[in-house]
């Protein structure tokens, strides 16, 4: 049913490249106040979340029962408790009723190894900026090969007027897009490859490997980041 890892002896850490890279969010939004996650799958994200961002609430929205009753009998998941919730529910559907609600909106759905129609339409996208607060972030996990990649990055860009950035996930299986609600035209580097570093102290994910990728595949003139989509 879905694609998931843990090692026993570590069961909040990120295993899988696409999780770590799914985290390259807090390069740009490091505090977030509200993470909406739909798609559950074995719980990785929201389990490190919940346990390495004590200030921060996840609600996960997952459409199938049975997966979240597996995340919690064999990965580890916590009960639900007043920084975490999960609602059974078609991420679709619910969405649109959550405006402002989140400041990180994360989506890793799929079936059978691609994006449900219903979670990449222009009106799906439309719903995830009015489902962000200012300054928030989407960020959607894709699989490398998926061949409407370009299409589906073309109706983000114009939900976000064009403030989409992509990055690779180190296997390069998967690629992750981060959309932009609002946001400066540019971003300093040097402060980026700052705050990189210190994330990595504190979290032990590969931020530095991920700011690389993220400046070999957008737009970037070697001081600032231009938030376009650039590849």
């Amino acid at each position: 049913l879905f694609r998931s890892a843990m090692r026993l002896s570590a069961p909040d850490a990120l295993e899988l490249h696409y999780t770590r890279a799914m985290m390259s969010f807090l390069l740009f939004q490091p505090q977030p106040a509200d993470v909406l996650m739909i798609g559950l799958g074995g719980g990785s994200l929201a389990k490190f979340i919940h346990r390495r961002l004590p200030t921060t609430r996840v609600t996960v929205v997952e459409i199938r029962p049975e997966i979240v009753s597996a995340a919690r009998t064999y990965f580890s998941l916590p009960a639900d408790d007043e920084r975490l919730s999960v609602v059974v529910d078609d991420g679709a559907r619910y969405l649109p009723g959550q405006p402002e609600s989140a400041d990180i909106l994360l989506l890793d759905g799929f079936d059978n190894g691609r994006q449900p129609p219903a979670l990449c339409t222009q009106a799906f996208y439309d719903s995830a900026f009015e489902a962000l607060r200012p300054g928030g972030m989407l960020v959607v996990n894709f699989m490398a090969f998926d061949k409407k990649l370009d299409a589906l990055c073309g109706r983000m860009e114009r939900s976000f007027k064009s403030r989409v950035l992509l990055v690779d996930a180190a296997d390069r299986v998967n690629v992750i897009a981060l959309a932009f609600r609002e946001g400066p035209e540019r971003v300093a580097l040097r402060e980026l490859r700052g705050r990189a570093t210190a994330l990595k102290e504190v979290f032990g994910l590969p931020f530095e490997r991920l700011l690389s990728s993220l400046t070999s595949r957008n737009r970037n003139d070697g001081r600032y980041f231009h938030f376009s989509l650039g590849r």
